[in-house]
């Protein structure tokens, strides 16, 4: 077991690195590349962690890099994750460090992530002569909705040793600095996408009764498909959003074709498979009556997060040892997703949220904000929270 002295000197080593972290997210952020093209990024991290001493596999789902260290005493293996990619957005911010890349940008704090991530490998390297097992630190690639998880594990990241429990956070200005917001099983709900195509009959507008309008079929067909967010059972577990829609050519005609693609949420696994056939049961009812043709196609996605019952206790018992017991925020599930479910579909894990917020300092834009920014002061408190979960986990010889 680890020592308690051990612990409570994480805290001043973390303030040591706070500058160092602060350096390497802001270069993070004035360099942003977005999923699969993060190759400045990734080499900056594998040089930092060959610095470190660490065993360095660089290429781990096309451009993820990993850092191994390995303790001086046998034990288990854990996997401390970051995702490096970012959003196709123009900053707005005004600062020293704003994106040097026209319509690139940090705006969901991966920048962060990863610094805390390679502070936290600092400070574990420290003392690896002590550590029990070894630490996976994987940085990962394209979380923004390619699926860079998938393409981690595809290329053997969980194996090699194999992965006996992960940890994921994300900063989130929602909170306030120094909480840690937290849940236990499903935190974050699936997300699959779908494209429906509606196939009318094409005419002059001034005699609709020779065509089967496509926009009107479209317009009837959201309104059924909205209408199941309330259905019970699917009402405040499920969630389907259209986010375009497009069709027609001319003012004048009637609209022969229109395309609509759009996004469900759910918080259940049940809810999630029987989704596809409610969808074709509605829209099959509207356009039997109007007389149009249709396509559904159906992709899933991300699947829930869902956090596991011990790492969850284990995350409140260091984050209330090192933060006290009023830094716990307990949150309801939420229908934002993330690729981390996919980690945590093969071994037991907790994914948890580390307030970074500061309305004193103007610092509460929300994620995905081309105003997005953090209170940096968080990159010391997440690198000592990764770290006293490592230790509490592995723990420590003599």
């Amino acid at each position: 077991m680890h020592r308690m002295e051990d612990l409570f000197d994480i805290g001043s080593r973390a303030a040591g690195m706070q500058d160092e972290m602060v350096r390497l997210r802001r270069d993070f952020h004035r360099h942003p590349e977005l999923g699969f093209q993060e190759n400045r990024t990734a080499a900056v991290i594998a040089a930092y962690l060959r610095g470190l001493g660490m065993e360095v596999h660089e290429g781990i789902g096309k451009t993820g890099v990993v850092g191994v260290l390995r303790g001086g005493a046998p034990g288990k293996t854990l996997m401390l994750r970051a995702d490096m990619d970012a959003l196709p957005i123009q900053e707005r911010n005004d600062c020293t460090y704003r994106s040097v890349n026209p319509g690139v940008m940090h705006a969901c704090g991966h920048d962060g992530h990863m610094a805390v991530l390679l502070g936290a490998a600092a400070l574990m390297s420290e003392i690896r002569d002590r550590m029990k097992g070894r630490i996976k630190f994987v940085f990962q690639p394209a979380e923004e909705g390619s699926g860079g998880a998938r393409h981690m594990i595809q290329d053997g990241v969980l194996k090699d040793p194999d992965v006996d429990a992960a940890f994921g956070m994300h900063l989130i200005t929602a909170l306030p600095c120094r909480t840690v917001g937290w849940g236990r099983g499903t935190i974050m709900a699936a997300m699959d996408s779908f494209t429906l195509r509606i196939k009318g009959r094409s005419g002059h507008s001034s005699m609709p009764e020779g065509g089967v309008d496509a926009i009107a079929t479209s317009a009837r067909i959201i309104t059924a498909l909205m209408s199941l967010n309330t259905v019970p059972g699917f009402s405040g577990r499920t969630l389907i959003n259209i986010g375009t829609i497009k069709g027609g050519d001319a003012s004048n005609v009637i609209a022969e074709e229109v395309e609509l693609t759009g996004t469900v949420r759910n918080l259940i696994t049940g809810n999630r498979a029987a989704m596809p056939a409610a969808m074709r049961e509605v829209i099959d009812g509207v356009v039997r009556e109007v007389g149009a043709a249709c396509e559904l196609d159906y992709q899933e996605g991300y699947p829930p997060v869902v956090n596991d019952d011990e790492m969850t206790d284990l995350l409140c018992r260091t984050a209330s040892e090192m933060l006290g017991e009023g830094s716990l925020i307990e949150l309801p599930p939420l229908m934002a997703s993330e690729d981390m479910a996919f980690y945590l579909e093969r071994v037991p894990g907790c994914y948890f949220f580390l307030g970074a917020g500061n309305p004193e300092k103007g610092l509460t834009s929300s994620l995905h904000s081309s105003l997005f920014d953090f209170d940096e002061c968080i990159l010391s408190t997440g690198a000592a929270l990764f770290t006293r979960l490592a230790i509490s986990f592995l723990g420590l010889d003599g």
